[in-house]
């Protein structure tokens, strides 16, 4: 058994999975926007949904749907959110399914819908019936770049990538797609992720294993510390392979599984909107790990870190007192060590003895870089990976909808 290294902007194709996709005016002139993904007879698929209480029409239908049928279809728009819609996002999310089933000859409980954009605006239904038999007579293994382009809306590149595994004597291959750079704090996942692979896999067991993986993935980055009201991760086995995931094989196959969910979710926080670094917050010596989480989610949130750091400003101030107001119950400060990069920044309550600004100017002109809390009160950790505030966020949301 040998593992290949993970194959980033690389989309390799998945026996048993085939894809197409179409501009259909939705939203936007000139480029796609509707993805149509089929899983072959015999499938398993689990999914992961956005916690947002606003989730949009397509979230509830999808989630109906996964838990009564096999899935086949997945139908995925771009540029119209269908969330905030009511009555008639509903329908219109039920109809995108309807649309796909007549074509498809199956029952629409098992066809998956999910659309990403502006909220509150109605979900137009025409241009899924018109470019619905283009769809369906395009299908293919290949095109997953073409996919993760289609599903885009903020975003300034597509977020693909391959890894492949040998299990038995047989290559096990797994691709995912993502998109988001905005609106970026998932409570499960993120704006819309789909990975899929040839292994066969129990749905009890995918599911689980799909849970497993966003945790330290897509549950752990941040943009903004918005939570999307159409966040969603598919996970798709086809079990073309012929090569079946047991206890035997979980744990081989969750690890690849992982490198293709952090790769995805790492380079939609490269991607953030107008963002210029990447930051990775790491919390040791928690009392727990919720607690880890909290405090690296505190210093990732904060306004004054994030634009500190795109001034590559080594205002370590902003990061102690962001410390020092995460939502915990207890913080020992005279315990408390805080790095940047190797460069030592608080201990003992307050500015290291060795610290430079010189020290702390040279990590922060680099446009990645690492700050580590150790709390020295447990065993908890956490790693959060987030990114700086720029003036083009601003702009890029305040023209969003022009």
């Amino acid at each position: 058994m040998s593992n290949n290294e993970l194959m980033a902007g690389v989309g390799l194709s998945v026996s048993g999975v085939r894809l197409a996709t179409a501009a259909a005016g939705i939203r936007y002139k000139n480029r796609k926007d509707v993805c149509l993904i089929e899983l072959a007879q015999g499938g398993t698929a689990a999914g992961v949904f956005t916690k947002n209480k606003f989730c949009a029409a397509p979230v509830h239908v999808a989630k109906e749907n996964l838990a009564k049928d096999p899935v086949r279809y997945l139908i995925i728009n771009s540029g119209n959110a269908n969330a905030g819609t009511g009555d008639e996002g509903m329908r219109a999310a039920r109809e995108t399914c309807r649309t796909v089933a007549a074509l498809a000859g199956c029952p629409m409980s098992q066809v998956l819908p999910f659309s990403t954009g502006v909220i509150g605006q109605d979900l137009p239904i025409l241009p899924f019936q018109q470019a619905m038999p283009s769809l369906m007579s395009e299908l293919s293994e290949d095109g997953w770049e073409d996919a993760a382009r289609t599903i885009m809306t903020t975003d300034t590149r597509p977020k693909y990538c391959s890894k492949q595994i040998e299990l038995d004597g047989e290559t096990i291959t797994i691709t995912g797609i993502a998109k988001g750079s905005g609106m970026i704090h998932p409570n499960m996942a993120t704006m819309l992720g789909y990975v899929a692979t040839d292994a066969k896999i129990d749905q009890k067991r995918l599911q689980s294993m799909l849970a497993k993986g966003v945790d330290p993935s897509f549950n752990s980055i941040t943009v903004d510390g918005d939570t999307s009201t159409n966040d969603a991760c598919v996970l798709l086995a086809s079990g073309a392979s012929g090569v079946e995931i047991t206890d035997t094989h979980q744990e081989v196959f969750q690890s690849a599984l992982n490198e293709v969910l952090f790769y995805l979710a790492r380079e939609i926080v490269r991607d953030g909107e107008g963002a210029t670094k990447l930051v990775e917050i790491a919390v040791e010596g928690a009392k727990d790990d919720a607690e880890a989480k909290a405090v690296a989610f505190t210093v990732a949130h904060s306004p004054l870190c994030k634009t500190a750091w795109f001034a590559s400003d080594p205002n370590w101030g902003r990061v102690l007192a962001a410390v020092g107001r995460a939502p915990i119950d207890h913080l020992d400060i005279d315990a408390l060590k805080i790095y940047l990069d190797d460069v030592l920044l608080v201990s003992d309550g307050g500015r290291a003895a060795s610290y430079t600004e010189e020290q702390g100017q040279s990590v922060l002109n680099k446009d990645a870089f690492e700050i580590r809390v150790i709390m020295n009160e447990g065993k908890g950790t956490a790693r959060v990976l987030t990114c700086d505030f720029s003036y083009d966020y601003v702009k890029i949301n305040a023209e969003y909808r022009s």
